[in-house]
């Protein structure tokens, strides 16, 4: 059976203008003020540091939209935009010409056409995010940046166990940032496990979109579960009381992973890869 996680070739014959373009972009967070593109910012957005390479390739200004706006630190393995092009271009020169305009720490990974009602975020069915703790006596000093560190001892398992209360639609108040935009708090979450790899503990989260700081939220509060510092239970209650202020500190960014984004079939878009850690399922 062939890869399906690996895109087709890259085509060299060129887009017609105006011919939506859909593409996977890979960048280390650690560097960027976030995704979005915003005006007085000391340090690059991803967005920005995009749109000036595509726009080089184009020979004009392109403007990106994302399936999901990262913060500050956060990785993206599968961040999925699209863009109307001004010019005529092929996929080929899109993802090539963009990634030698691009510093190393961002890369498009495929382009292809898509139809015109096409949308990276209200297309999209699902998100997924992969939290990573490293959970060591001493802090790491080759992951600087692509994982969290936590000394404490943690029990994945009653860390999986306890995440189950947040399965199905709920109201995530209770790990929604105070800054959230969104108008409801409620969000449908399809899947969550801990995992232990090791020295590494992994929280994977899929649901159809996510409230602003709702991965760290959700991380920082199954951390003081797994670590003991607060009783099995406590994050059922904490959903159930809808109380931002009650729930634990919010994670670091470091060790999120924006993993996968997914849409309907008809789209035909490549398959994403595992992602960080290889984790399957």
């Amino acid at each position: 059976m062939a890869d399906t996680s690996f895109p087709r070739p890259l085509a060299p014959e060129p887009l017609a203008a105006g011919a939506r373009v859909a593409c996977r972009i890979e960048y280390d967070g650690g560097h960027y003020s976030g995704w979005q593109a915003q005006p007085h910012l000391e340090v690059a957005t991803v967005q920005q540091t995009l749109e000036a390479a595509l726009g080089r390739v184009a020979n004009t200004e392109v403007r990106v939209h994302c399936a999901g706006r990262t913060d500050t630190g956060v990785h993206g393995f599968a961040q999925v935009v699209h863009f109307d092009p001004p010019v005529a271009r092929s996929p080929k020169a899109w993802v090539l010409g963009t990634n030698a305009n691009l510093p190393h720490d961002v890369r498009v990974h495929w382009a292809q056409a898509v139809p015109e009602d096409f949308h990276a975020r209200f297309s999209a069915l699902a998100r997924r995010y992969r939290y990573i703790i490293a959970n060591t006596p001493v802090r790491p000093a080759h992951l600087a940046g692509q994982v969290t560190w936590q000394r404490r001892p943690l029990d994945a398992d009653l860390m999986h166990r306890e995440a189950q209360c947040l399965l199905g639609e709920r109201d995530f108040s209770a790990f929604r940032a105070a800054a959230c935009q969104s108008t409801s708090p409620n969000r449908n979450v399809h899947a969550i496990t801990v995992t232990r790899r090791g020295s590494l503990v992994v929280i994977d989260i899929r649901a159809n979109a996510f409230l602003h700081h709702m991965v760290r939220n959700i991380a920082g509060s199954l951390m003081a579960v797994g670590s003991g510092r607060q009783s099995a239970g406590w994050l059922a209650a904490l959903l159930a009381g809808r109380d931002r202020t009650l729930a634990a500190d919010t994670a670091p960014p470091d060790g999120l992973y924006l993993v996968d984004v997914s849409y309907p079939r008809r789209f035909e878009l490549p398959e994403t890869p595992a992602g960080p850690l290889l984790l399957e399922g």
